[in-house]
């Protein structure tokens, strides 16, 4: 099966080549495609000096934009199954297999990898578990799945699903919402067990100040989301 990698980099100078390098000598079988969204740094310059397979976005679009990037990408190249991993080296790709195990099986349609089913490795900060078990709890009351880690971006999905995404995809803060939007539309989400590594470089958009204000957001969001789909099936 034809297996894209998206990389979705915004001021990811300092790791993104060893993210790559990593992929393309230790996991040669996996195509990859880097989304530069707009950095202000040199990971566009460091991009094109090792000749890595890339697009530049001309303005920075978020996490959402850049990853439906690549996925209208990952349709128009006809693979079979995309999958999202963190520019900062915190996605180890030596779970990608285990990834994508339960869709090549027909087991589900979106696979998500999980720091917190067998609890090893980083576990992120107090206030973000906090709100991850909040969102967790939203989740279940919009679409009756119980997902443990909710905002994880490291996850897989199907070709269907994949079209799906390239065409309907959250800008803001996407991940828990995919969550919702593909069980509602059918398509069924599995979690599967990884090991996480703590950010080396770079600051996470995320920080303990705004972990609050997003937990409110992304709930009010799914909220709204769950009513205004289910007043279009009305």
């Amino acid at each position: 099966m034809k297996v894209l990698v998206i990389i979705p980099a915004y001021n990811e100078e300092k790791s993104i080549e060893k993210v790559v390098e990593n992929l393309i000598n230790n996991y040669p079988q996996y195509d990859y495609l880097i989304v530069n969204d707009g950095s202000k740094d040199r990971t566009e310059e460091i991009c094109r000096e090792k000749n890595y397979n890339f697009v530049t976005l001309p303005i920075n679009l978020g996490i959402g934009g850049g990853v439906q990037t690549g996925y209208m990408y990952a349709v128009k190249n006809d693979y079979d199954i995309a999958i999202q991993i963190d520019g900062d080296g915190q996605h180890n790709p030596e779970y990608i297999e285990k990834l994508i195990e339960p869709i090549i099986k027909g087991e589900a349609d979106m696979t998500i990898g999980s720091r917190f089913i067998e609890k090893e490795g980083f576990q992120t900060s107090f206030m973000r578990r906090m709100g991850i078990n909040i969102i967790r709890g939203v989740i279940k009351m919009c679409c009756g799945v119980t997902v443990k880690d909710t905002t994880s971006g490291f996850r897989a999905s199907s070709k269907s699903l994949t079209k799906y995404f390239s065409e309907n995809y959250a800008q803001d803060y996407p991940e828990p919402e995919a969550i919702v939007t593909s069980v509602l539309n059918g398509y069924s989400v599995k979690e599967v067990p990884v090991v996480m590594n703590e950010r080396e470089e770079g600051v996470s958009s995320i920080n303990a100040t705004k972990s609050v204000y997003y937990m409110i957001k992304v709930s009010l969001a799914l909220i709204l989301h769950r009513l205004g789909y289910q007043k279009k099936r009305n």
